[in-house]
């Protein structure tokens, strides 16, 4: 489509006017700052999601000979079915929300819009490629991490190239370029059959599960005791900013403190040689009250942060954070309207994140649309290059600190394989569902896919450049002994790899979709 045919615009009718390249070049300024505000929201959503995983149940057990009442503290949330559901569903939520909007878009059409698939199936390839490439090289030199429950990892690893499997049966073989009610409600299903298998491998099920031991990682723990400091109305601010500072280093850790437990640690996000001197987390809700705690989520999100980089003689870094931080600011400003954490065990500020998610991803499908009715570019281009990329963001923090927080590459890695479990199941397959359930009521239908060539080409490329990814990890497993750090150098000539077979998918997939191959 030539720019003079495109008459929509995003904000006022003027837009047309403006030349095209003006009107890309302010496009893709406003797709960049929706991408800050996704990583923006991500370090809320990361808070509240490390709540809903740390919520325990009171348990009494009393010996029947000599009466004896033991208390103990069991964790709610199962550690693998958290890590598929919690985590990996809130990491690719971005591109669920974008490819459900799509599609609800899209109802009564009898093709399926191309920015959904396109966009999961390159957050995809972007999640295992560049994602490992980052986390293998995130352990400090010589340390070596490795995943300590490979029968859930196999698991979920399997779950994972079946999807795309599956993707590629229905779209070629089963009912080639078209898509029915039963293979969309199918594909959802599979997202129970998924978390059934994981929770049966990690409970070691018999005849179920692979006969594989976990190693390090304990079945029950039992939570710190609170050593709150009592202080006056005046270190609001100081306890408040130690508390969250103790959110983000838990993210990942389902887990509390405990001697009993190796496999997680608690590391401080400031500097050991700060001034700053961290606390246990304090009961700051029962001090000051929510409203005070919510209030001093809008002080901060409009002030610069007391760190050490503040206080470098650098004074390119202190001009490089000011202008980050105005970038930044109105995005947390609006994001401080989120509930505390702590209210509800996160639930609320879990679901009001999500929320905002959607929010952002429907304005990024606005933009994503225009970029392509301006430039003539193919939809499914620029879905899985830039919006891929954009909206995995999320993924991308989360591998990167568990890898960097966790003494083990379990959560780093499964977040991977799950997310891209997620993107079939449920981000292609719900956005599906509700296509073709319209399709087949209104008309008799079933659902039709643009480009579906172009899209299963991508999705054996993808499977291919997966073979190869997952081979190195099991070589480095086999030679190093772990999968993630490890010696420096083999550790980058690993992140080059990794990065050269993503460059491999993009570039044969953006060919096949321009009709170049």
């Amino acid at each position: 489509m030539s720019e003079n045919a495109c008459e929509s615009y995003f904000i006022i009718h003027g837009e047309i006017s403006l030349g095209g390249g003006v009107r890309t070049f302010l496009y893709l300024l406003g797709l960049a700052y929706c991408f800050i505000g996704l990583s923006a929201i991500t370090a809320r959503f990361f808070r509240s999601m490390e709540h809903v995983v740390r919520q325990t149940r009171t348990v009494i057990e009393i010996d029947p000979v000599n009466n004896t009442k033991t208390v103990k503290h069991e964790k709610v949330w199962n550690f693998a079915i958290a890590d598929i559901s919690l985590l990996a569903f809130g990491t690719s939520f971005p591109q669920i929300s974008l490819a459900t909007i799509d599609a609800i878009r899209n109802v009564g059409e009898l093709y399926a819009g191309g920015l959904g698939p396109g966009t999961l199936v390159g957050s995809a390839a972007f999640d295992l490629f560049p994602i490992h490439a980052v986390c293998v090289v995130v352990p400090k030199a010589g340390e070596l991490k490795k995943i300590t429950d490979l029968g859930v990892w196999i698991v979920e690893l399997f779950w994972s190239f079946w999807a795309y499997i599956w993707l590629y049966i229905i779209l070629e073989v089963w009912s080639p370029k078209v898509i029915t009610f039963w293979e969309a409600l199918l594909t959802v299903l599979q997202y129970g059959l998924l978390l059934l298998h994981a929770y049966a491998q990690d409970k070691r099920w018999p005849f179920i599960s692979i006969p594989l031991e976990r190693t390090e990682r304990p079945e029950d723990w039992v939570p710190a005791e609170a050593s709150p400091h009592k202080t006056g109305k005046d270190d609001l601010s100081f306890q408040y900013e130690s508390a969250r500072d103790k959110d983000i280093a838990d993210i990942f850790s389902i887990h509390e403190e405990h001697d009993s437990d190796p496999a997680y640690h608690h590391l401080p996000l400031k500097d050991p040689e700060s001034s700053d001197k961290l606390v246990d987390e304090p009961d700051i809700y029962a001090e000051f009250g929510v409203v005070s705690v919510w209030k001093q989520q809008f002080v901060d999100a409009v002030k610069m942060e007391n760190t050490k980089l503040r206080e470098s003689n650098s004074s390119g870094l202190q001009v490089g954070r000011v202008i980050w931080h105005i970038l930044v600011a109105p995005w947390r400003l609006l994001f401080a309207f989120v509930p505390p954490c702590e209210i509800a065990h996160g639930w609320i500020a879990f679901i009001c994140s999500l929320m905002f998610i959607s929010g952002i991803a429907y304005i990024v499908t606005k933009l994503s649309d225009l970029i392509s009715c301006v430039t003539g570019i193919n939809a499914y281009v620029i879905a899985f290059t830039a919006l891929a990329s954009g909206t995995s963001w999320p993924d991308l923090v989360a591998s990167k600190i568990a890898a960097e927080r966790q003494t083990t590459a379990d959560s780093a890695i499964a977040n991977i394989t799950c997310s891209n479990s997620v993107n079939i199941y449920v981000g292609i397959g719900v956005p599906w569902l509700i296509d073709t359930a319209y399709n087949l009521i209104a008309y008799g239908e079933p659902l039709r896919i643009k480009n579906a060539e172009g899209l299963s080409f991508s999705l054996l490329i993808f499977f291919s450049t997966s073979v190869g990814c997952i081979s190195v990890l099991v070589l480095r497993r086999l030679v190093f002994g772990g999968e993630l750090g490890g010696p420096r150098v083999w550790a980058w000539i690993t992140c080059v790899y990794f990065m050269l077979l993503w460059f491999v998918f993009v570039a044969l997939s953006s060919l096949k979709v321009s009709g170049i191959i």
